[in-house]
């Protein structure tokens, strides 16, 4: 086993990870504002990993630079998108939960 093979496998394990924690997140936080927060953050940095892993197995420079571009760009469609559903949640009358 290559140590490219095995750094990329660890990686796709840690991204793994970070998508189990977001859905974890999505099903167990109480309000619409937390559980965008735990998608956002978590599916971002699962992805970020799993591209990671990606480029180190492309081989290409050409490649792992579209995989970079291409988590970039999900980034920020990612931030804007949570951004309009909050917004949409906020103005629609759902406010955020409060411990009682």
């Amino acid at each position: 086993m290559r140590i490219v093979d095995a750094a990329s496998g660890a990686l796709f394990a840690v991204g793994a990870f970070f998508f189990f924690a977001g859905t974890v997140g999505l099903l167990r936080f109480p309000d619409v504002y937390t559980r965008l927060h735990a998608l956002t953050k978590a599916d971002n940095l699962g992805l970020g990993f799993v591209a990671a892993g990606l480029a180190l197995e492309a081989g290409e420079l050409s490649v792992a630079l579209k995989l970079g571009i291409t988590w970039g760009l999900v980034l920020l469609s990612s931030a804007v998108t949570c951004h309009l559903i909050a917004r949409a949640a906020w103005h629609g009358g759902i406010r955020p939960w409060r411990k009682t």
